[in-house]
């Protein structure tokens, strides 16, 4: 009996401190503070040690978690997936996030004095709350949302309170926000597809595979030799586009800024689109699109010597050389990913924008097998290249109007 008594009072310890460890957890995981960031950036640094965790320590926050989103892409994937699940829009995240607890959420400077009135007001003021302020200085204005109703902007020397008042007033008649639905997902991949093939487009690039097909049937190259070096070729030109996508991408995530890069590359791609307008109406106005004069001779170079590991240089040069008559709506569309999706996501988004990139010039590698339908290929090119920048540079407008007025 007293063995069984032992045991039980053993078991009764061993449950009350379980109970208590499980309490503490909940308890800190409600006071965890975690900060994402750029390690790069100065003053969002100066701004946490200086400002945030001081008014933080003092309310009593001791849990602190740095992730660096840039460095390390997982911390960006978790970032936005627990973004999305409280359904925070994306014009309410910034280049600095601050996750205090299940109350609050800091995105970028909030002003100071606003921090410090919200980390001391009263249980039951608010459920959870999201204050927004991106600038780094300067700032005229705040943005404070409760996840309910329509977000308020204050002027930046106004204190929260004024907000407060607004919730205890209105409170009963805000409708809760919802997360994040998927529909700018599924808009995604069709946008996707859609531009990479208008970006595929281009006369530049059709004209150089169809002279570097005409000069390997002028050598007696055979047809299954000639596809073998035009899918190197097109190869080559995929891998030099998908790696400056992801040099765009890198360059996107430092900014911090994603929207407004999805903004200034929409902005891009229209100026873009009217360049090529302005080569069909008016051909002789300077400015044009098209792949550097100094780098006509070297791309044929390489090509003439007819071989694979040539049709691969010349391949990439060309993908290289052709972004700058495009680029536009590559930028929009990177920075519609780095903004819209993970980074794994966006790569497999960039992965499936280049292979609509290349698939017109699949297209005219499959149909030209024989000289005689080469030839006429050729033709139609060179009669129809003026249709076509009218067509893309149309297109490019209405892209980069789309991703404006729909997706930033």
């Amino acid at each position: 009996m007293a063995m069984i008594q032992r045991v039980l009072v053993i078991l009764l310890l061993l449950s009350l401190a379980l109970a208590l460890h499980t309490t503490g957890v909940q308890a800190s995981a409600s006071d965890t503070v975690t900060v994402y960031y750029n390690r790069a950036c100065a003053d969002c640094l100066r701004y946490i040690e200086e400002t945030v965790i001081p008014l933080l320590r003092d309310a009593g926050y001791t849990d602190l978690t740095y992730k660096d989103y840039i460095n390390e892409p997982e911390n960006r994937t978790e970032l936005l997936a627990r973004s999305d699940a409280l359904g925070v829009p994306p014009d309410l995240q910034s280049h600095l996030t601050v996750f205090v607890g299940d109350l609050l959420i800091l995105q970028g400077h909030v002003p100071e004095g606003v921090v410090a009135d919200l980390l001391a007001a009263p249980a039951g003021a608010f459920e959870h709350i999201l204050v927004y302020q991106d600038k780094m200085s300067g700032a005229t204005a705040y943005t404070a949302w409760a996840f309910r109703g329509e977000p308020q902007t204050y002027p930046i020397e106004a204190p929260i309170g004024d907000y407060l008042a607004y919730l205890e007033e209105h409170g009963d008649h805000l409708a809760p926000s919802t997360p994040v639905q998927v529909e700018d997902e599924r808009a995604l991949l069709p946008l996707v597809l859609t531009t990479g093939f208008l970006d595929g487009l281009n006369p530049c690039a059709f004209a150089v595979l169809l002279f570097f097909i005409a000069f390997l049937f002028t050598i007696q190259r055979t047809s299954g030799t000639v596809w073998a070096m035009g899918l190197i070729y097109v190869a080559a030109i995929y891998l030099a586009y998908f790696l400056i996508g992801l040099g765009l991408m890198q360059a996107v995530l430092f900014t911090n800024n994603h929207h407004l890069m999805a903004k200034i590359g929409s902005w891009l791609v229209i100026g873009l689109g009217l360049i090529n307008l302005k080569d069909y109406f008016f051909p002789q106005l300077p400015v044009h699109l098209r792949i550097p004069t100094i780098a006509h001779g070297t791309i044929q170079d390489w090509l003439k010597r007819a071989t694979f590991p040539a049709a691969a240089v010349g391949g990439f040069l060309v993908g290289l050389c052709t972004f700058p008559c495009s680029g536009g709506i590559y930028v929009a569309i990177v920075g519609l990913l780095a903004a819209k999706t993970t980074y794994l996501q966006g790569v497999g988004y960039l992965g499936l924008y280049n292979l609509a990139f290349v698939l017109p010039l699949l297209i005219i590698l499959v149909g030209v097998g024989n000289r005689r339908v080469m030839h006429r290929i050729r033709l139609v090119e060179q009669s129809s290249r003026r249709w076509l920048r009218l067509a893309t540079g149309l297109g490019m407008v209405t892209v980069g109007a789309v991703i404006l007025m729909w997706f930033v």
